[in-house]
């Protein structure tokens, strides 16, 4: 019930801070970067910048979602309501939650990301959220470099910044059962 509680605070929080920021993928909110897991507070505002991965912008993104598909970054939606999303993007409700990099959720994206990557730890992996008051993201790319994944992208503008530049949103038609909640 706890854990219900919380979720419901936390889906208020990401919209209402999405009310207040619609396309600011770019904005410094003079957070530091950090290589821990954010652990409380998911939806407040996040750094410019994320160790080991590289922030991607909604121009780039939409050029590399251009490219051959075998050559296209796989995409990784990490919020946990349903909810629109990018086109052929995986749904991953409860990634960017959990206790640490040790934890049952870090031997699960591990099996998830092996499979989905066929062990190449090269392969471009872009991790996004509703944009950039949402840690979600931000914790799983830090969850796939930890795993040794050397092309990790954060896309920080995530769905509103994707949405206000006209990009098509659709619910996510491949998705993984959501984790248990851990108290």
């Amino acid at each position: 019930m706890r854990s219900a509680i919380a979720f419901l605070a936390f889906l208020c929080a990401c919209r209402a801070a999405a009310a207040q920021s619609v396309t600011d993928e770019t904005r410094d909110f003079g957070v530091p970067p950090s290589a821990e897991l954010r652990l409380v507070d998911h939806a407040s505002a996040t750094p410019l910048a994320i160790p080991g991965a590289q922030l991607i912008r909604t121009q780039e993104l939409r050029r590399r979602l251009q490219a051959p598909l075998d050559e296209r970054p796989l995409l990784f939606d990490v919020l946990s309501e349903t909810h629109a999303s990018l086109p052929g993007a995986i749904w991953l409700p409860g990634a960017g939650l959990g206790s640490g990099f040790d934890d049952a959720l870090q031997g699960r994206l591990a099996a998830l990301l092996r499979f989905m990557t066929a062990g190449d730890l090269a392969r471009e992996l872009v991790f996004f959220c509703v944009g950039p008051r949402c840690w979600l993201s931000y914790n799983t790319a830090l969850r796939a470099v930890r795993l040794g994944y050397t092309n990790v992208r954060w896309y920080r503008g995530g769905i509103e910044a994707w949405g206000a530049s006209g990009g098509a949103l659709r619910t996510p038609s491949v998705a993984w059962e959501r984790p248990a909640p851990q108290d």
